[in-house]
C-alpha cells in the first residue's frame, strides 16, 4: 500500500457520526419507499440498503461542491447500478444540489430531472447515464484513466497527492454489475494500469431480479479482483446470520475502508460491503420481492415503524435533518475555495499549462490545426485506414488532448500516435513497445472491445480530453451497448472501424461485415462516415474532431483506393463530404442527368468505372455519400439539388446489405448490395463473385432507366 501526504485534498475528517446522521439514514429509507409508491414503480431494495453508505460518502468522504456541481477539482461519482437511481437523487437533494423534493416526487415522470435511471446532467450532479449494468464500472475506469492523462498534460511534475488535478473516482455497483463482462474487462485493465484514483464499492446484498444470486453465482469475487491487481477490503454488515437478527450497519468500519482505499494510490480499490437488501422492511427484506417493485402500503408502514417514522405520513423531511445534511454545501464551498487557491498558485507557476487548460475547458480547437491536415494528391493510392493514420499523426502534435488506442489491433488500424509513449506503468513495457509511461498517449486495451468502448465514454465524460477507439468494423458488435450510451449522452467519441467490407478477403465470413453499417446507421445521434478515398477521410476526421455533441464512426478500408480527381467544381476539394453527400461528377457539357448512382466508400470508384463503361449512352450523375446522417440533416433544398425528386432512375452501390437504401433509391431504383455472409478468398475475387463490378452496376443503371420509361 502506498501512503502519501496530500497538500491539495483535505485530510480525512475525524469521524463524528451522530444521532442526526442516523435520523438522516432513516429519512432516506422512508423517502425511497414513498417515492416508489408514489411513482407506482421503481427499485426500492438497494436504495434502502445503501442509504447509510451513500450518506457517509456524500456527507463525509467525497470531495464535491453542491453549489457548483461542475467544479473541475471535484471527485466523480458513478452509480453503476442505475436501477437504484434514488440512491443518487436523494443524496443530491439532501446535500444541496439543484434537486428539490418536488423533483423527487416527480420521479419516473415525463421530462422530470429524476428519470427511472440516471441520465447525464452534470449541472445537477449526475456524471453519466447508467442503467445497463456494468457500464458504469467500465466508464468509471475510463474516468480514472482520463484523470491520470490530464494530470500528465497539465501538472506532470507535482508530487503525488499535491496537484490540483488529483481526485478520486467513486463507483457504487451491485451484484449484477459484478457479473457483467464489460465491468470485468475494464476492471482487469484498471488493475493492469494501477489506477489508484479509483474506488469501487460493491453492494454485496446477494439479491437480484431472480432472487438469491446463489442460483447463478458462486465465485470468489474478492479473490478475482485481487488477482487482477486490485486492493480489496471486506466490510461485513450482515454478521454471522442472514435473518437480520445480528444486522448492524457499522458505518465507522466503512469509513475506515473508504480512507484506506483513498490512501492506496498504487492500485484501484474494491470494497465489498455485505448488506441485507431492503433492511429493515419486515417481510420483504433479503428477497427478490423488494428488488424492483413497490413495497406495498403494509410493508412500507412496517418499515417506517421500525425506523421511527409515522406510517401515516409521507415525504417527511425534518428541519434538523435537512440542516444537518446541507452542511455539505459549506463543506464543499470551503474545499472548492482551498482548491481555487491551489489552482492560482499552479497557474502562476505554469502559464503554458494554464493556457492549455483554458483551451481545453472552453472546448476550443488549437490554432492552425486545419492547416496541419494533410493533402493527398489525385492518383495517390492507399487504403483509407492508412490515410486515417496519417491524418491522426498530422494533427496529434497540435492536439495533445486527442488520445486513444485499439483493442489489440494497433498495427492493423493505424490508430497510434508515432513517437508517443504507451499509457501504462513502465513495468509493463515489452520488446515491441518499450516506451511506456504513466502519462502516455497510446492506449493498449487488449482484446476487450466492449470494455474499450465503455472506457472511452468515461474518458470523454471526464471532460478535458478527446478519445478515440479502434477495431475492425465487424467487431463493433462487441461495442454496441457502450456506443449506444455514448450516443444517448451525446459524447464526442471517435470510433475508428477498419476492414470495412468483404474486400478484406481471406479471413472469411466471420470477419467480413455485412449488416454492420445498417445497424450503426440505425442508431440515433451517431454519425457514420464511410469515405471514398483519402481526401474524404480528411473531411471525415475534420467532422469528427469538430463535433462536440455526438459520436462519430470512421469506417475505413483495408484495401488500397485511388485518391480521386474531382475537377474544378464546387466540391473540388472534397468538402462536399462534410455535407454528408455531394455530386462528385455530372454528365459533360451541362447535360441533364438521366440516372444517378449513389455510392459510398470503395464503391465510389466502382461507380466511376461503371460511368466509363456506359460512356455517352447514359447521362449519369455520381453522388458520393460518405455520411447519410449528415446528408439527411441538410436543408431540403440541398438534398433536392443532389438527388432531384423528379429523377427516379437511381442505383445505390455499397458492399453491404441493401437494408436502408430504399429510402434514397425509391421504388423505381435498384441496389447493388450483398445480403448474405461472405466467403474466404482474396478481396478482388470476392468483389467479382458477389457482383461488385462495373458491368453489374452499369446493368443496374440501364434497368432502372428502362423501368422509368416503361412507367412513363
Amino acid at each position: 500500500m502506498s501512503m502519501t501526504s496530500n497538500a491539495i485534498a483535505p485530510a480525512a475528517e475525524s469521524f463524528d457520526w451522530s444521532d442526526l446522521d442516523d435520523r438522516a439514514v432513516a429519512t432516506i429509507r422512508a423517502l425511497v419507499a414513498d417515492i416508489v409508491e408514489n411513482a407506482r414503480g421503481g427499485h426500492p431494495g438497494t436504495a434502502i440498503s445503501m442509504a447509510a453508505a451513500a450518506h457517509l460518502l456524500f456527507s463525509r468522504v467525497m470531495n464535491h461542491d453542491p453549489s457548483n456541481p461542475e467544479w473541475l477539482g471535484r471527485d466523480r461519482f458513478v452509480l453503476s447500478m442505475g436501477h437504484s437511481s434514488l440512491t443518487l437523487y436523494i443524496q443530491l437533494f439532501l446535500t444541496g444540489y439543484p434537486m428539490t423534493l418536488e423533483d423527487l416526487k416527480a420521479t419516473r415522470t415525463l421530462h422530470s430531472k429524476t428519470p427511472g435511471h440516471p441520465e447525464l446532467d452534470r449541472a445537477n450532479g449526475i456524471e453519466m447515464t447508467t442503467g445497463p449494468l456494468g457500464e458504469g464500472v467500465a466508464s468509471a475506469v475510463g474516468m480514472a484513466m482520463a484523470a491520470r492523462r490530464e494530470r500528465g498534460l497539465l501538472d506532470p511534475g507535482a508530487p503525488e497527492g499535491e496537484s490540483p488535478f488529483d481526485h478520486t473516482i467513486w463507483v457504487f455497483a451491485g451484484d449484477g454489475c459484478m457479473q457483467e463482462g464489460v465491468a470485468m474487462e475494464a476492471a482487469a485493465l484498471a488493475g493492469h494500469l494501477q489506477l489508484g484514483n479509483l474506488v469501487l464499492l460493491w453492494d454485496d446484498n446477494r439479491i437480484s431480479a431472480d432472487d438469491d444470486t446463489v442460483i447463478a453465482v458462486s465465485e470468489d469475487t474478492l479473490a478475482k479482483f485481487a488477482a487482477m491487481g486490485w486492493h480489496v477490503q471486506h466490510v461485513d454488515w450482515r454478521g454471522p446470520t442472514i435473518d437480520g437478527t445480528t444486522y448492524r450497519e457499522d458505518v465507522e468500519a466503512l469509513n475506515e475502508a473508504f480512507q484506506a482505499a483513498k490512501a492506496e494510490t498504487g492500485k484501484p480499490s474494491l470494497i465489498r460491503l455485505s448488506t441485507i437488501m431492503g433492511w429493515p422492511a419486515p417481510t420483504k427484506q433479503n428477497t427478490g420481492a423488494i428488488h424492483g417493485a413497490p413495497m406495498g402500503a403494509q410493508e412500507v408502514a412496517g418499515m417506517k415503524r421500525a425506523i421511527g417514522f409515522d406510517p401515516e405520513k409521507t415525504f417527511v423531511i425534518e428541519e434538523a435533518v435537512l440542516g444537518h445534511t446541507r452542511r455539505a454545501v459549506a463543506r464543499g464551498r470551503q474545499r472548492h475555495a482551498d482548491w481555487t487557491r491551489a489552482m492560482e498558485r499552479w497557474r502562476s507557476r505554469q502559464p503554458e499549462h494554464a493556457a492549455l487548460l483554458s483551451r481545453l475547458e472552453a472546448g476550443a480547437l488549437p490554432d492552425g490545426w486545419l492547416d496541419a491536415l494533410p493533402d493527398f494528391e489525385p492518383g495517390e493510392t492507399l487504403s483509407t485506414r492508412k490515410a486515417s493514420g496519417r491524418i491522426l499523426n498530422a494533427i496529434a502534435p497540435l492536439m495533445p488532448e486527442l488520445w486513444g488506442g485499439a483493442a489489440d489491433l494497433d498495427e492493423s488500424t493505424y490508430a497510434s500516435v508515432r513517437g508517443e509513449a504507451v499509457f501504462a506503468p513502465a513495468v509493463h513495457s515489452t520488446k515491441a513497445y518499450g516506451d511506456v509511461a504513466l502519462y502516455g498517449r497510446n492506449i493498449h486495451y487488449g482484446v476487450r472491445e466492449h470494455g474499450m468502448a465503455a472506457m472511452t465514454s468515461g474518458i470523454a465524460l471526464h471532460g478535458l480530453t478527446r478519445p478515440y477507439a479502434a477495431t475492425f468494423l465487424q467487431f463493433c458488435y462487441h461495442m454496441l451497448p457502450s456506443m449506444r450510451l455514448a450516443a444517448i449522452m451525446r459524447l464526442p467519441v471517435i470510433y475508428i472501424l477498419t476492414h470495412d467490407s468483404i474486400a478484406m478477403g481471406e479471413d472469411g465470413a466471420t470477419h467480413q461485415p455485412i449488416e454492420q453499417l445498417a445497424v450503426l446507421r440505425s442508431m440515433p445521434g451517431l454519425n457514420v462516415f464511410r469515405p471514398a478515398d483519402a481526401t474524404e477521410t480528411v473531411w471525415a476526421w475534420r467532422s469528427a474532431v469538430e463535433s462536440r455533441d455526438r459520436p462519430t464512426c470512421l469506417v475505413l478500408s483495408r484495401q488500397n483506393l485511388e485518391t480521386l480527381k474531382r475537377g474544378t467544381g464546387h466540391f473540388a476539394d472534397g468538402s462536399g463530404a462534410a455535407r454528408g453527400a455531394y455530386v462528385l461528377c455530372d454528365p459533360p457539357g451541362g447535360t441533364r442527368p438521366e440516372a444517378i448512382v449513389i455510392a459510398t466508400g470503395s464503391e465510389v470508384a466502382l461507380a466511376l468505372a461503371a460511368r466509363e463503361r456506359l460512356g455517352d449512352d447514359v447521362a449519369l450523375r455520381i453522388v458520393s455519400t460518405p455520411c447519410r446522417e449528415i446528408f439527411l440533416e441538410q436543408p431540403q433544398s440541398y438534398r433536392d439539388a443532389v438527388l432531384p425528386p423528379s429523377l427516379k432512375a437511381r442505383v445505390s452501390v455499397e458492399a453491404a446489405t441493401q437494408f436502408g437504401w430504399r429510402d434514397l433509391v425509391g421504388d423505381a431504383g435498384e441496389t447493388v448490395a450483398i445480403d448474405r455472409f461472405g466467403e474466404s478468398a482474396p478481396g478482388e475475387v470476392l468483389q467479382v463473385h458477389f457482383g461488385f463490378t462495373p458491368e453489374k452496376v452499369a446493368e443496374a443503371v440501364r434497368r432502372t432507366i428502362a423501368r422509368g420509361k416503361e412507367k412513363a
